[in-house]
């Protein structure tokens, strides 16, 4: 397994995936799929430049009440073993840790039902904090709800310290979650 950069030759793959009712959008499901399927249908190469926004030119970003905030600068990867097996995208703000309270974490990755259970988030989210890293960042915080253990093991496994219990804001549903860090440089 290893991580694409999202190109025309990957795209049918996930196409694919996102029919199947599949979204790495866990809070916004079915409606982020049927998003994410028009802006393809509309203009391909642009939805592939949109998966590499480091200086966060983007549209703004949809939350899971509707609401719309301003982009962060981001990258996408997507999980590849031959054929699509999921996305892990980073997002963060220049010069700081710090992240707006709409943005939980600084990592979000999801795998297609039909490859869960192979190690690919393990592998996906080790490969992506080596790219992180020429961020420049201390450490990223990732966060996961108090009943997805095997998250929390992918977490755990990658470095991941449990750092707060916390409240989600209310444009996620006010729900409970699980803040961890992984350092990504030594002394952070």
């Amino acid at each position: 397994m290893q991580l694409v950069r999202p190109g025309p030759e990957h795209l049918s793959g996930y196409v694919a995936a996102l029919e199947r009712g599949w979204s790495a959008d866990n809070e916004r499901g079915e409606e982020a799929t049927r998003e994410e399927l028009a802006r393809i249908e509309a203009d391909a190469v642009a939805f592939l430049d949109s998966m590499e926004d480091r200086k966060a030119k983007g549209p703004p970003v949809t939350l899971p009440d509707g609401s719309v905030v301003q982009r962060l600068p981001s990258f996408k990867r997507w999980l590849w073993d031959g054929e699509f097996c999921g996305s892990i995208g980073f997002r963060w703000q220049p010069g700081t840790t710090e992240l707006p309270s709409h943005c939980l974490g600084h990592i979000g990755y999801a795998v297609v039902p039909w490859k869960q259970g192979l190690g690919y988030a393990k592998c996906g989210l080790r490969l992506m904090l080596a790219e992180v890293r020429a961020v420049g960042l201390p450490y990223v915080e990732i966060t996961t709800d108090p009943d997805n253990i095997a998250s929390q093991r992918v977490i755990a496994a990658n470095g991941g310290v449990l750092v707060e219990r916390f409240t989600k804001p209310p444009q996620f549903g006010s729900k409970p979650g699980l803040r961890f860090r992984i350092a990504l440089h030594e002394g952070a």
